[in-house]
């Protein structure tokens, strides 16, 4: 019984030999499984303790506190999402304490070439805004929700619920006297409209450290291809005016 194991043992040896030898012929010199494997992953490094890394692409909550500081957060973080976007930056422009701040949702394709938000003629159209409402560009302060353009001018919602929540801080730190948001993505990010609510009435804004009265209208770039809706912007417009009276 003992030898005929043993001959049974070499057959099957002999037969695994042969298979193999089949396999490496037909150019397979790896094991292969039922499920598909990615040989070319990176091996993952084992976790130690009870926490794990967290991932680069969150935005720490530890935010600046001086608006000096937030900037240079804005550049030098990686974790924000236009740090994923090829193309210029365009930075926010202004004072602290300005009578005005307005918030765009992000830089045209003309701003890139200008350096600027609100440039070319779109700019133009806002700067008339300005001055009917006794303002000049100088006076205010300029941001947008996102500080590059994305491939096609489109964000993921997760994108915008940070941008959004960055803006708040943004705000506070900037302690504007008043807000005036452009655009219809830059309200539903910010100050969502609701049927009750007159959409170019004033309205309280909360952000970090308390309110501020804002308003809502047309991005200029808008304007520019609706005239009609020229209306309803001064309507809006109006409302910051009737604030600014004693």
């Amino acid at each position: 019984m003992t030898a005929m194991r043993g001959i049974i043992q070499d057959d099957g040896q002999i037969a695994a030999q042969a298979y193999l030898t089949w396999w490496q012929s037909a150019g397979v010199d790896s094991a292969v499984a039922e499920a598909p494997i990615n040989w070319l992953r990176p091996a993952v490094a084992p976790v130690s303790g009870h926490s794990a890394s967290r991932p680069t692409s969150v935005v720490t909550n530890q935010k600046p506190k001086e608006l000096e500081s937030f900037q240079r957060w804005l550049q030098d973080d990686s974790a924000h999402p236009e740090h994923r976007w090829p193309g210029r930056a365009i930075l926010p422009a202004g004072s602290v304490d300005a009578p005005l701040m307005i918030v765009t949702d992000m830089p045209d394709p003309a701003d890139l070439d200008a350096g600027t938000l609100l440039a070319d003629r779109a700019g133009g159209l806002c700067d008339a805004m300005l001055r009917a409402i006794g303002l000049d560009r100088a006076d205010v302060y300029v941001a947008s929700l996102f500080f590059r353009r994305p491939p096609g001018g489109m964000v993921e919602a997760a994108d915008l619920a940070a941008a959004a929540d960055r803006m708040r801080t943004h705000v506070h730190l900037a302690r504007p006297r008043r807000l005036l948001l452009l655009g219809d993505r830059t309200v539903r990010a910010l100050m969502p409209v609701s049927g009750e609510v007159q959409p170019d009435s004033l309205r309280n804004f909360n952000h970090d450290g308390g309110i501020v009265p804002a308003v809502a209208t047309f991005h200029p770039r808008l304007l520019l291809s609706q005239p009609a809706a020229k209306a309803e912007c001064w309507r809006a417009l109006q409302s910051l005016i009737e604030e600014n009276r004693p």
